[in-house]
């Protein structure tokens, strides 16, 4: 790479860093438009490809959720509607896309046992979301890729295998990590905000540890290890429980049942 290449480069990632909602600086490359827009063309691939839920009962609880906790949360990344699906895949796992686009297995409804676990699901998606975690994802790897040229040829199969994985140990992995972590904290406090019980939070990883199976070890994982999740969690309680009491002295108190 040319001399000047490398200052335009530097000079670019300078520029783009920001500051994620919990405080955390991030590099932030893409427009929240062109983010959105290609959360929106993956996600009508996925609805196109994937087979989707249509049970009545299972798709009001969900977004009776969603709903709950999207009235306490903030967001300045131009979602102008946030989209929940519920898909019919036995896997015990939720997503989440740029521009407000939520998918949810349905096997992560016998893991998510209370409307309050199934809350921190929610509320952790909706964290990555409104932190921009997408755009810094492919931010990072187009950068580690090869510069800022690369940028421009970002398509929703290319953003796709991005948020999804290919990550490199040391460089990528933190980062998602990171993500990861920074969502949880997010949805601690959007989950009691609404006035769910935030100790449920816990128990939902406590649910997914009981799960057992063969984990990678958390160094060479995108995801944190169940036990750090449950610390993370914890150390940030006391807080999450304040919310949780000023929300019941506002009278806000969810009643979504499956």
């Amino acid at each position: 790479m040319k001399r000047t290449s490398i200052f335009l480069l530097l000079f670019l990632l300078i520029a783009a860093c920001k500051t994620s909602p919990t405080g955390r600086k991030q590099l932030i490359l893409l427009k929240d438009a062109e983010m959105n827009q290609l959360g929106e063309e993956a996600f009508q691939d996925l609805k196109s490809k994937v087979p989707i839920e249509t049970s009545d009962s299972i798709n009001r609880y969900v977004k009776c959720i969603v709903l709950a906790e999207l009235a306490f949360t903030d967001d300045d990344t131009g979602v102008s509607s946030w989209e929940v699906v519920v898909f019919r895949d036995s896997s015990p796992n939720a997503f989440a896309l740029p521009g407000g686009k939520i998918g949810v297995h349905t096997g992560i409804l016998p893991i998510a046992k209370t409307p309050g676990q199934l809350a921190a699901v929610l509320g952790h998606e909706i964290g990555h979301v409104i932190a921009r975690h997408g755009n810094e994802r492919v931010s990072q790897n187009q950068v580690t890729q090869g510069g800022m040229e690369a940028l421009g040829k970002i398509g929703k199969k290319e953003m796709a295998g991005i948020l999804g994985g290919g990550a490199k140990y040391g460089v990528l992995l933190p980062f998602s990590r990171a993500h990861e972590s920074e969502a949880d904290l997010i949805g601690l406090k959007i989950m009691a905000k609404a006035g769910f019980d935030p100790t449920e939070s816990v128990k939902l990883w406590e649910n997914m540890s009981a799960l057992g199976g063969n984990k990678p070890n958390e160094l060479m994982s995108t995801h944190p290890s169940d036990a750090t999740r449950m610390k993370n969690l914890n150390d940030n309680m006391q807080d999450a429980l304040q919310l949780k009491r000023e929300a019941e002295l506002r009278g806000i108190v969810p009643n979504c049942k499956l």
